[in-house]
């Protein structure tokens, strides 16, 4: 609940919403809670960031309290940070991303230590993130024109450029074989990319898409690709034929 300054849950069972809204030091004009790191069957938090503000708050839903977090006050350098996506992994650790620079931030879920990690591409702007089963940490370099992938155990991140210029990758999705799929939200491709060669096959969509978000089904082999296309009003289904 952006503007609302507060998180909100739906009981499916009783179809009531219940809202946790933010305490009132921390609910200006400027919060804006945004997204949600989801893994509360860890430890019954949940997290979300302050698109406002840049900060991070986690919910403990039992008891309706905040923790506020000041992540982007311990930035490595000078430059002025901007959270933009965050994830949550197995052990409800928070993984964000910085799109002002080229940082990935972490924070520890036991200890609330804050850690960066810079990608090999200078200025890359990270945009969305999300964690796999393995806890690994996938995310598109918006202005490198790459897409990232942070492993927790080395503290490593590899990249993976796209083969057409300025694509603007945004967010990052996997299938059962081990793909790995970006929309370019400038060049209307789905990008389809083998991380063990790095070979990027792209879709071009049949009209003006600019894609977001990509989803892989894979009831079927080789996965269906589902995207939506921002320009067209329309839910696009792809279907590659390798």
């Amino acid at each position: 609940m952006m503007y609302q300054g507060a998180l909100a849950k739906f009981d499916r069972k009783t179809e009531t919403i219940k809202t946790y809204s933010l305490p009132a030091k921390w609910n200006d004009d400027a919060a804006q809670p945004n997204m949600l790191g989801m893994r509360y069957d860890v430890d019954g938090k949940i997290w979300t960031d302050s698109a406002g503000h840049y900060d991070i708050f986690r919910l403990d839903v039992k008891t309706g309290t905040y923790e506020q977090f000041e992540p982007m006050k311990q930035l490595p350098d000078s430059r002025r940070g901007t959270i933009y996506g965050i994830d949550s992994d197995s052990h409800n650790n928070l993984y964000f991303t910085d799109f002002a620079t080229d940082y990935i931030g972490r924070i520890d879920s036991q200890s609330g230590k804050v850690s960066w990690f810079q990608t090999p591409t200078a200025n890359s702007r990270p945009r969305r993130i999300r964690t796999d089963g393995q806890d690994r940490a996938f995310f598109g370099e918006y202005q490198a024109n790459r897409i990232g992938m942070l492993d927790p155990e080395t503290k490593k991140i590899t990249e993976w450029p796209l083969s057409i210029p300025w694509s603007g990758p945004y967010y990052v999705t996997w299938d059962k074989s081990g793909n790995l799929y970006t929309g370019g939200m400038t060049t209307d491709r789905l990008s389809k990319i083998d991380p063990k060669t790095g070979q990027d096959t792209e879709y071009l969509m049949p009209r003006d898409t600019n894609m977001r978000r990509v989803f892989a089904d894979d009831s079927t082999t080789p996965a269906t690709i589902w995207t939506g296309s921002n320009h067209g009003a329309a839910i696009v289904k792809i279907e590659p034929l390798d």
